[in-house]
């Protein structure tokens, strides 16, 4: 599918393996215009969706819905890692192929931001990763 139109593709990462083996296909089938660009995204959820929960109310009557700033800067924190982790080992794909990419990072909900992103750059292609849900799923 070697095609040299594309001015813009975005490729969103995760981190599992069916990401990176949706970068590893963009890599090997896809060509850009000479002032193309190749975008490797990753979307960090916020803090509280990342962590599942909010930290629970006191018992017997104390506060409830009070943020615990520790709390958020610790998550804040692991999710930082993790991504550079994430983008590390995408760049490190790419430059297996010799391919150089611009990353991009963005925190919010993974299906709105993906595709906000995509609009806003005028992508020509999205390329995403399978998440192996069967059609009961979907």
């Amino acid at each position: 599918m070697a095609t040299g139109n594309l001015a813009s593709v975005v490729v969103a990462v995760d981190g599992s393996e069916e990401s990176m083996n949706a970068l590893r296909w963009a890599l090997d089938n896809l060509r850009l215009r000479p002032d193309g660009e190749l975008v490797v995204l990753h979307v960090q959820p916020p803090p509280n969706i990342a962590a599942g929960l909010n930290p629970a109310p006191i018992p017997f009557g104390g506060p409830s819905g009070v943020e615990v700033p520790a709390f958020t800067q610790a998550i804040e924190a692991h999710q930082r890692r993790i991504t550079q982790a994430i983008l590390e080992h995408a760049l490190k794909i790419c430059s297996e192929k010799n391919v150089e990419v611009k990353t991009e990072v963005v925190v919010g909900d993974p299906k709105e931001k993906i595709c906000e992103v995509a609009a806003n750059r005028k992508a020509d292609l999205l390329v995403m990763g399978c998440r192996a849900i069967g059609p009961l799923k979907r």
